[in-house]
């Protein structure tokens, strides 16, 4: 009698609303359909990124312009659709809007209906670079043992943070390489997007070859500060595979839940309530 009535409560449970599933597909990547999006999403980003590397090279783009214009325009509407389905999708629509992967979703969106206002503002689609971050909801990263005197444990532990490490040196080089570009231009030796992603590269590793050479003020100064910044990314990786022959074992359990009400991230494995406002969550 009380199987049958467990039964009756199952099939009569009430299905989540439209904005539940959506939110599920779009924000969390334990689900299947959530990571098929997050998969899907990650290759239009490193599509758009290489159209526009390919368009800065000025025989790839006399020759394919129509081709590499309406592709943009197609990813472009595609994230616009996106941006709009994640607003809807939460309760509380300015906690995204204002959220650090909101301010970059709203960044990697509007440069191509700029490029109707300001010339050479579709340049900055390179910042969809950033939204490669949500790759890491995918692989659910934790932090590995880092509790050894063994140098290969110590890779080993520190494989993770050191791929991070370098994922942010090329989003960087990538940001850097396309602002150079603009300010300095083919008639500074800046002739395309992937020259000026080398000459970033050379510089932030502070080799300087000398090939090339701002030659503006401000691209000097810019120069400067990469020089500088150079430094500190040397030491980076030294100091990521130390930590972690010398730490304690610490081992951070995160889940890839998104609060559909406030879209608070990075909460505890198994956690049921949200840390920052206190609602269910969909696990």
């Amino acid at each position: 009698m009380q199987y049958q009535f467990e039964s009756i409560l199952k099939k009569t449970k009430p299905k989540k609303d439209w904005r539940s599933r959506l939110h599920e597909i779009i924000y969390e990547a334990d689900t299947k359909e959530g990571k098929l999006f997050d998969v899907i999403l990650l290759i239009f980003i490193l599509l758009s990124v290489f159209l526009v590397i390919l368009e800065s090279v000025q025989s790839i783009n006399e020759k394919y312009y129509a081709l590499l214009n309406i592709s943009e325009w197609i990813i472009t509407i595609l994230f616009s659709i996106e941006y709009i389905l994640r607003i809807v999708s939460v309760k509380k629509p300015l906690s995204y809007i204002f959220s650090f992967y909101g301010i970059i979703d709203l960044l990697s969106t509007i440069p191509k209906y700029l490029s109707f206002i300001i010339v050479g503002s579709h340049n900055l689609i390179a910042l969809r670079a950033l939204r490669l971050l949500r790759v890491f909801r995918i692989l659910k990263l934790t932090r590995y043992i880092g509790a050894s005197n063994n140098l290969i444990l110590a890779m080993k532990a520190s494989k993770t943070k050191i791929a991070v490490f370098l994922y942010f040196v090329i989003i960087l080089c990538i940001i850097l390489g396309t602002i150079m570009y603009i300010i300095e231009g083919a008639e500074n030796g800046f002739t395309n997007i992937p020259k000026s992603i080398y000459w970033a590269i050379v510089t932030l590793t502070t080799v300087g070859f000398g090939d090339i050479t701002p030659q503006t003020p401000f691209g000097q100064f810019i120069a400067s500060i990469i020089m500088i910044i150079g430094y500190a990314i040397i030491a980076i990786p030294t100091g990521i595979v130390s930590s972690e022959m010398t730490k304690k074992n610490q081992i951070l359990e995160e889940n890839t839940e998104v609060c559909p009400n406030c879209a608070a991230e990075h909460h505890k494995e198994k956690a049921k309530h949200c840390y920052q406002c206190g609602s269910n969550l969909h696990s």
